[in-house]
């Protein structure tokens, strides 16, 4: 609780302290910051910054673990893409900035965070080409979205011969099986859940009982799915809430990405889109004390501030 109370406070005064400019400049500087501390310590200590046993080779960087850094530089790219460019030196700072980002996502091997880049990637360019452009920029979104659709049937039709194709086992390394479970076990207590961390605690009998669903000895930390360990966490009725608020700011974030020219207002819409597509597979939401839930609320605030100030 304490730990929410904290993220939450830090986040009001993030939004109400510095503007959507400000925002995205200490985000990309913080990420910067990341990148040459995650270089130095591969260079010089390679024994912290890579995975050693499991995953050798695999960067991990200041972080514990190489999906996380992967993640966190997904991140990083979509800061360093929304910063914008005032003097010819912060065109050169942009770009070799979200260029690193994209270097450290594949030494980082997280195959996850590299199919997120690519398709934000995708989406960014789509909203940075045709956006501003009167009502023919909604026939290409209209197009673009259609286009989406059919990769996305394709990928749910196809998914075990993709998975297969990348080196995975058709149940996504064992993700799909715990899922079950743990949606399951949400009708135990489907209003107010099980409380936050208390499912995945190691001396839970439920994770004991997820892990027996893959090996005798194996104890999940999390269902690998954020809105599942949403759910899990405070009920239905906490993801209901979470889920309309998360809609309301998308839709803010979409209508200012597309009406505004300022090339930092394009952040909103391209955090929310990463949070959502992060935490299909990974559970980075309200576990533990983590940036994600910081950013998603101040882009809440922001993106709220911002529509009491034109209404």
């Amino acid at each position: 609780m304490r730990e929410v109370l904290q993220m939450t406070m830090f986040a009001l005064y993030f939004a109400t302290r510095f503007s959507l400019k400000e925002q995205v400049k200490l985000i990309a500087s913080t990420f910067a910051l990341g990148i040459l501390l995650s270089l130095f310590y591969g260079i010089f200590m390679p024994g912290i910054a890579i995975h050693q046993g499991g995953h050798a080779g695999a960067w991990k960087g200041i972080y514990d673990y190489k999906n996380t850094f992967g993640s966190m530089m997904v991140l990083s790219s979509v800061a360093f893409f929304s910063l914008p460019v005032e003097k010819p030196i912060d065109k050169l700072y942009k770009w070799v900035g979200y260029s690193m980002s994209l270097v450290m996502i594949l030494l980082s091997t997280s195959k996850t965070s590299l199919v997120i880049s690519c398709l934000l990637i995708f989406i960014l360019l789509l909203y940075k080409n045709f956006r501003w452009k009167g009502k023919i920029s909604v026939v290409y979104l209209d197009i673009g979205v259609l286009i989406f659709s059919c990769i996305a049937t394709f990928v749910l039709t196809e998914w075990v011969n993709i998975v297969n194709g990348l080196g995975r086992d058709p149940t996504m390394t064992g993700r799909t099986v715990i899922w079950d479970y743990a949606l399951l076990q949400i009708e135990e207590r489907p209003l107010l859940g099980f409380g936050r961390g208390a499912f995945w605690d190691p001396q839970s009998p439920y994770a004991f009982a997820a892990g027996r669903q893959l090996s005798s000895w194996f104890r999940p930390p999390h269902a690998h799915n954020g809105f599942i360990d949403l759910g899990l966490d405070v009920g239905l009725i906490g993801l209901a809430l979470f889920v309309a608020v998360f809609l309301i700011s998308y839709v803010r974030s979409l209508r200012m990405a597309y009406s505004s020219k300022k090339q930092e207002d394009i952040w909103p819409m391209a955090f929310l889109t990463f949070l959502a597509m992060n935490n299909i597979t990974e559970s980075y939401l309200l576990r533990g004390a983590t940036i994600y839930w910081v950013l998603y609320l101040t882009t809440a605030m922001s993106l709220s501030i911002k529509h009491r100030k034109e209404t």
